[in-house]
Formats: structure tokens, C-alpha cells, sequence
């Protein structure tokens, strides 16, 4: 299906939970010398106008970023994801808003390397000016990396992650966050993370997907902490209670395979935060779960 335009939803409470999150793990990774990659299975335009088109259409973002962009109080991971978008917006005003290709490249170094799947032709236009003008813009600065350090590819990220793994820099960060308009996307993501587990176990893979009264969204986390895994860690975000007519979007999550050993400490110090500045009413909350899945073939699970 290619009706869904992320543009709707950039900055959203959703978008908060995942960038944030995005970024430590990519700050995390970079803690090592060694070069690693990032693959974005749905990469989106990669950057969104807040103030005209379809993000201004129903402003999802004032019950998100928005929330945050004046705070002073910011714990450090959040405020390292804030000072990245008022990076992007010198003027001070919040007026654009990053989707995850551009805070992965601007969290990368240049000895790491970036690899964007889109399916949607008008997001791949996009995406490719926005590439084109950042490395351009590295350019004229003088900064050139060896290599194609971003490569996009206008194709299904599901049936395109095969080719990249393992990667020959053998550390991986893999984003995954598709539309999920299709049911059938929660099964591929479990499908696609059982083959990914198969050819790159080491890697580190964040799953995004929204909270819904639809069985196949309440059952992904259970399917997914299955997998043949060391660790998995799930936390989930949620604003306010359900809408009565079962539309809207209040809730989020973020599963995360392989992740950091200091990832779920840091989260029990930023959930608290952000349901107080983004929750809407008392049915606000947060959820943090972590665990070991089923134990890789050939291999004992780890044990904390």
C-alpha cells in the first residue's frame, strides 16, 4: 500500500519515543572505533516542513515535539534529541522536523555508512534531494568520506535488508518502521527478523509499531521477545487513554533486539518525563520489559 505519507505524523508524540531512542542507539555505537552500518528498512522523505503540507494538516507534532522544544529541564538523552532538531531550525523556531535518515546521519561519523530503503516514489524524491543536498553541503566544507557513505534504494525493505546482512563492517544498527496500514506489515516484521536473526545475530534491531486495539499490533511484542535472541528490551509510551471510536494514535513502542546494557537504565529516567510533559490525561503511562528470548541455535541465552 502506498497511501501512507509519514508527513501526517511528523513529530508526533510517536516520533519523540522513536528518534530519541534512535539516536542513543546510534550514540551508543559510535562509543566503539570500529565503523559500523545503519539501515533504514522505511526511510521516509527524511525531512518534513511543519508549518505547510500535510504535517500542518493536523499539527500532530504540538502533542509532541512541540512540548519539548522550550523545556529547560531536559534529561540528557532527551536534550541531545532536541538540540539536534534546533540544530535544523536556527531561527529558533520549530518549523522542521528530522525523520530518522537525517538524525542517523547527522549522529553518524563518516567511516560508518548509511543504507535507506523507501517504497513510496514521491518519499524516494524527496529523500534523494535531501541526500544530494547534504552531501553537497559536506562538500563545500571540504568533507568528503571514502566510499558511499549513504545509499538509497527505492525498493521493499523487507526483501532488501537480505542483501546487506551481515555486513561487512559486521556492527549493524537496523531501523524498522513501517506504515503498518497493511496488518500483514506485523507479520512481515517478524518474519524479516527471523531471517535477519538467521544471517546477522549480533546485530542490533529497533522495531517501532503503534499500540492498537487490533490483535495483530497487541500480539507483536510477545511474537517478536520469541525470537531466537540473547536479550530484547520493549518500552512502550502512551499519552492518553484510547478514543472511544478506536481512531487516533495514543500509544507507541519501541522493541528493541540486542540492545545496550545501559539503554534500560536511561529509560527508566526519561519515560517518567515524558509521560508528564506529553501525557494528556491520567491514563498516561509508560512500560518497560525486558528479557532473553529463545536461545540462538548453537548457543546458551545470556544470563544477567
Amino acid at each position: 500500500m502506498l497511501s501512507y505519507r509519514h508527513a501526517f505524523h511528523a513529530g508526533n508524540h510517536a516520533d519523540v519515543l522513536k528518534h530519541f531512542i534512535q539516536i542513543q542507539l546510534l550514540d551508543y555505537m559510535g562509543q566503539k572505533d570500529a565503523p559500523y552500518m545503519y539501515i533504514d528498512t522505511h526511510a521516509g522523505a527524511g525531512l518534513y516542513s511543519l508549518d505547510t503540507g500535510y504535517a500542518a494538516k493536523n499539527a500532530e507534532y504540538e502533542n509532541g515535539i512541540a512540548k519539548l522544544w522550550e523545556r529547560k529541564d531536559l534529561p540528557p538523552a532527551l536534550a541531545q534529541y532536541v538540540d539536534l532538531i534546533k540544530e535544523l531550525n536556527p531561527s529558533g523556531k520549530l518549523r522542521y522536523y528530522p525523520g530518522s535518515p537525517y538524525c542517523a546521519e547527522r549522529v553518524m561519523r563518516l567511516e560508518d555508512r548509511l543504507r535507506l530503503f523507501e517504497l513510496h516514489p514521491s518519499d524516494v524524491k524527496i529523500l534523494q534531494e535531501n541526500v544530494r543536498k547534504r552531501e553537497m553541503h559536506l562538500a563545500e566544507q571540504g568533507i568528503k568520506a571514502r566510499g558511499k557513505r549513504v545509499l538509497l534504494m527505492a525498493g521493499d525493505g523487507f526483501e532488501g535488508i537480505k542483501a546487506l546482512l551481515p555486513p561487512q563492517q559486521r556492527r549493524a544498527l537496523v531501523l524498522i518502521d513501517p506504515p503498518y496500514e497493511d496488518k500483514r506489515d506485523y507479520k512481515y516484521v517478524r518474519d524479516m527478523l527471523a531471517d535477519s536473526l538467521q544471517r546477522f545475530p549480533s546485530g542490533t534491531y529497533a522495531v517501532w509499531y503503534p499500540v492498537l486495539q487490533r490483535q495483530e499490533s497487541r500480539e507483536l511484542a510477545r511474537k517478536l521477545s520469541q525470537l531466537p535472541v540473547d536479550t530484547w528490551l520493549n518500552v512502550t509510551l502512551s499519552i492518553s487513554q484510547p478514543m472511544p471510536d478506536g481512531f487516533g494514535l495514543h500509544s507507541s513502542g519501541m522493541f528493541i533486539i540486542n540492545p545496550p546494557w545501559v539503554l534500560e537504565a536511561m529509560l527508566k529516567e526519561v519515560m517518567p518525563y515524558l509521560v508528564k510533559v506529553l501525557g494528556n490525561d491520567s491514563e498516561a503511562k509508560f512500560t518497560i520489559e525486558s528479557g532473553q528470548g529463545a536461545a540462538p541455535i548453537g548457543r546458551k541465552p545470556v544470563r544477567k
